[in-house]
């Protein structure tokens, strides 16, 4: 039977998006195919379904995400009574269920909807669905034995209803009174009661939010200023003197289009970053002149400058009642709720309880999301070097906001500040180190020399090259003041790994350096080495890369089977490069005998059971190999882009194995995302070397 989670609540203004965000962050850990049902919904479109298809890539059809509108519901259940109404809802939930291995409900949001005890109808649906009910209690402006009570009650309501519930969640609550509501709490109720402090980023519009609810014209400003919170609003009447000191970082400045001196004063502080601001509100229809909006696109590249038609008190009214919602449109607010959501929630119990059937399949999400939870489990230090470039500082804000791993970012710190200003990015407490006028450059300069001094490297030349931010980086892992490196956005993959080689230096059981990609395919996960480092290994290099490849993918959950391919399968040719295949095979043997492995082995017999069956009948890895090795650089290479264009699949990599301590490079096309993956693999990589290094007695 499929698995499904029911989230609800008691009444509106619950805020319990951050819940289904949070829930369904964990759903898709687990399950390959997880499907959402919202059984009853108002007209218009379903912002919080569009943030899940597009967050977490859902193929469901959005026609079988809803049972009925709430118009249609009011009439079925006056007409035909309540039985008939929850009939025909639970008929639709199970034709989605069906398809799925687990789904999440997301229940009646209590906003206008003209049902009699919606609690009450919420409680039989999920009864009828089977699911598990996780209600959410909203404690925005309630004091706290307010909220105790009302979670009291809640838990009452449900499990008197026959409900399961699984957990209990306070949201919103004063961020005073949360340690005390979770104490009071857990000692109250038989099922565990999350309690989550009111967090303003939520509920703070965005930039955008403000201009599409006043309809206002946009002067000035990209994507990223458009997509910064609002945090506060301050309204622009002094002279500039007293202005200034009234601005509030995240706020937006609300004045009339003629004070020209107010604009480019409070665009002149966010520049200087005292404080950023979230942008400018003009009013009265009044826009400054040319030359003015083009010294505030100078001072502050990126930040919105709207105007609206009304003066500024009604404009205030209508301000003062947006609130910010999460949608597709806003990825930050999504990694804020889930960094709130995990900071607060036991997660890994939450998932136990949740006990939804994962089966064997490993998909892409899935893989990523247990490759952050790993990372997050015991957090390390990475040092980011290419610290102005725009997609490192998004990739650092969400690694930040999920809590993966401590970052140190390289490179000027005011251009780094002012570039992450003007992206709309808090940094928060991450750590900024010009390599140019850090401390460190004497220590790093004499050791880089003492390393290399039998290259004829001297002090004085070392003290420039280690300006370099990668060959500074990697002295920081090398020296213990980070736990890894990776780097590469904009910079060569020779660039990012040479000082790693000169510097770190491979593990003593290890001959050579080389790579792995995580090829994520649509239902599983392959380790293809090496497809980055070695142009030609020879049968030894080989033999090792493979050793190297399978206890790379054990460590990341891949059970190692080891395909060694090659033009020819078992026996069937000959020739010098099959004869090093096979050679690598046996010396992998002899090695490791705990290893499955098969070679001289070619890619379709490897990975297709039914092309085994007839090459290879009765091997343990052909037809289901995880680990593939290929013989040579042009290869591998060649292959795993064959298979990411054209199989869709997701290349995560190249990983680096063989080093004393981890760097990573990065495709210079990275996304992202690309780059958040990698810094938890090499977060999940110095866990391993660390656990290594305690292992082995110090002399």
């Amino acid at each position: 039977m499929t698995r499904s989670v029911y989230v609800t609540g008691i009444d509106r203004g619950d805020g319990r998006q951050v819940v289904e965000l949070g829930v369904m962050e964990l759903l898709t850990r687990q399950a390959d195919r997880v499907g959402v049902f919202r059984p009853l919904v108002h007209d218009g479109p379903d912002r919080m379904f569009d943030l899940l298809r597009a967050r977490y890539r859902l193929s469901q059809d959005p026609a079988t995400v809803v049972g009925l509108d709430y118009r249609e519901a009011s009439a079925l259940q006056a007409e035909r009574g309540t039985d008939e109404l929850v009939s025909t809802l639970v008929d639709r939930f199970n034709r989605l269920a069906r398809d799925y291995d687990v789904v999440l409900v997301l229940g009646t949001d209590f906003a206008a909807t003209q049902l009699p005890d919606e609690l009450a109808l919420n409680a039989r649906l999920a009864n009828e669905f089977g699911a598990l009910v996780l209600p959410v209690v909203g404690g925005r402006g309630h004091t706290a034995e307010s909220v105790r009570a009302e979670v009291r009650n809640a838990y009452r309501a449900y499990h008197g209803l026959g409900c399961d519930v699984l957990a209990m969640v306070a949201n919103r609550v004063a961020r005073e009174d949360r340690d005390d509501i979770a104490a009071r709490l857990s000692s109250r109720l038989p099922v565990p009661c999350y309690v989550l402090p009111d967090e303003p980023a939520l509920s703070a519009p965005t930039v955008a939010q403000i201009a599409q609810a006043l309809d206002a014209r946009v002067l000035l400003g990209d994507d990223s200023g458009l997509a910064r919170d609002t945090l506060d609003f301050v309204f622009g009447g002094a002279m500039l003197p007293r202005f200034l000191p009234a601005l509030t970082p995240g706020c937006m400045v609300v004045t009339p289009g003629d004070r020209a001196d107010l604009v480019v004063g409070a665009l002149a502080a966010h520049s200087a970053g005292t404080p950023p601001i979230a942008g400018v509100l003009l009013t009265l229809d009044e826009v400054p002149s040319e030359e003015i909006l083009t010294l505030a696109a100078r001072l502050a590249p990126g930040t919105p400058v709207l105007s609206v038609r009304g003066n500024s008190f009604p404009t205030a009214e209508r301000l003062f009642s947006l609130e910010g919602r999460m949608t597709a449109a806003t990825p930050r607010k999504a990694e804020t709720a889930l960094g709130l959501f995990e900071r607060h929630v036991d997660t890994v119990d939450l998932a136990g309880r949740v006990a939804a059937s994962s089966g064997d399949r490993v998909t892409p999400m899935m893989f990523e999301h247990k490759l952050l939870e790993r990372a997050r489990a015991d957090r390390r230090r990475v040092v980011l070097p290419e610290g102005t470039e725009e997609r490192v500082l998004h990739a650092a804000e969400v690694l930040m906001r999920r809590g993966v791993c401590d970052l140190t970012l390289l490179g000027p710190a005011d251009q780094i500040r002012k570039k992450a200003a003007d992206l709309g990015i808090d940094l928060g407490d991450t750590r900024l180190i010009d390599p140019a006028t850090s401390e460190l450059r004497d220590a790093f300069a004499e050791k880089y020399a003492a390393l290399r001094a039998h290259k004829g490297v001297t002090v004085e030349l070392a003290y420039d090259v280690v300006t370099d931010v990668n060959y500074f980086g990697t002295l920081m892992v090398e020296e213990g003041l980070a736990d890894g490196m990776v780097s590469g956005s904009v910079h060569s993959t020779a660039a990012t790994i040479r000082p790693a080689f000169e510097i770190i230096k491979t593990r003593p059981e290890a001959s050579i350096v080389s790579s792995v990609f995580f090829m994520c395919l649509a239902d599983k996960v392959l380790v293809y080495g090496d497809c980055a480092v070695n142009p030609d290994p020879d049968a030894e290099q080989l033999a090792d890369i493979a050793v190297q490849s399978a206890a790379t993918a054990a460590r990341f959950g891949v059970e190692p089977r080891i395909a060694m391919l090659s033009y020819s399968t078992g026996t069937s040719g000959s020739g010098a490069d099959v004869d090093k295949v096979r050679t690598a095979t046996e010396l992998v043997r002899a090695r490791r005998p705990d290893l499955k492995i098969e070679g001289p082995i070619q890619y379709d017999a490897a990975v297709e059971p039914s092309v085994a069956a007839t090459k290879l009948p009765g091997s343990e890895v052909a037809g289901q190999a995880t680990v593939l090795i290929f013989p040579d650089l042009n290869t591998g290479n060649n292959t795993y882009k064959a298979v990411q264009r054209s199989a869709g699949a997701i290349a995560v990599g190249p990983v680096l194995q063989g080093l004393r301590k981890p760097v990573n490079d990065l495709s210079r096309g990275a996304l992202v995302q690309d780059i958040v993956t990698t810094v938890a693999i090499t977060a999940i990589q110095a866990q391993t070397s660390a656990d290594r290094a305690e292992s082995v007695p110090v002399p």
